[in-house]
């Protein structure tokens, strides 16, 4: 009865200390992967910030109930190149109370985006559900600096669903086409 040697792994490993390649991986190997979808942000910036406290100082004082706070959000975007593209998140910020302005915030956060290997149908959505939640918490900090460096509490803004907001979207521009 003869025996067969068991594998040693210690023994398996080429000279470089990895694995030696058996015919499986070999033929793994010689097979090129599929390209995963991928969204690289080439840079971020702030292309516009105003703050305005018009009724200042009395604004400022403490004010019976809470203030009538309206948030606008807008997407836009634009093509660079065929894989870049340049997203701007606008958010504005109106805080009233007593028919009074006590703030208001504009702002438009941008970014550049390379997007690569997506499917044709996938780049619109793409750009303009995944790109802006990228941006957001970045434009939310600035906000909430600005209205906390103009005297009053920070506005913390809620997450914003950018995919029904990109619903909505494409439902009124067919509604308009039609």
């Amino acid at each position: 009865m003869s025996k067969t040697p068991k594998s040693d792994p210690a023994r398996d490993l080429n000279e470089n200390g990895s694995a030696a390649a058996g015919p499986e991986t070999e033929a793994a190997a010689s097979q090129k992967p599929q390209s995963q979808p991928s969204i690289r942000i080439l840079g971020q910036y702030l292309k516009d910030l105003s703050f305005e406290s018009p009724n200042a100082p009395q604004a400022l004082s403490a004010q019976q109930g809470q203030p009538d706070i309206n948030i606008a959000v807008n997407v836009n975007a634009r093509n660079l190149t065929p894989t870049d593209f340049e997203v701007e998140l606008h958010l504005d910020a109106k805080a009233s109370s007593e028919n009074k302005v006590m703030f208001a915030a504009e702002l438009v956060y941008a970014g550049t985006f390379r997007l690569e290997n997506f499917p044709q149908q996938m780049m619109h959505p793409a750009v303009l559900i995944e790109c802006p939640r990228l941006l957001f918490p970045f434009a939310r900090q600035i906000l909430a600096e600005a209205t906390r460096n103009g005297g009053f509490p920070p506005l913390m803004l809620d997450p914003i669903d950018f995919a029904a907001m990109y619903q909505r979207r494409l439902q009124q521009q067919t509604a308009g086409q039609a």
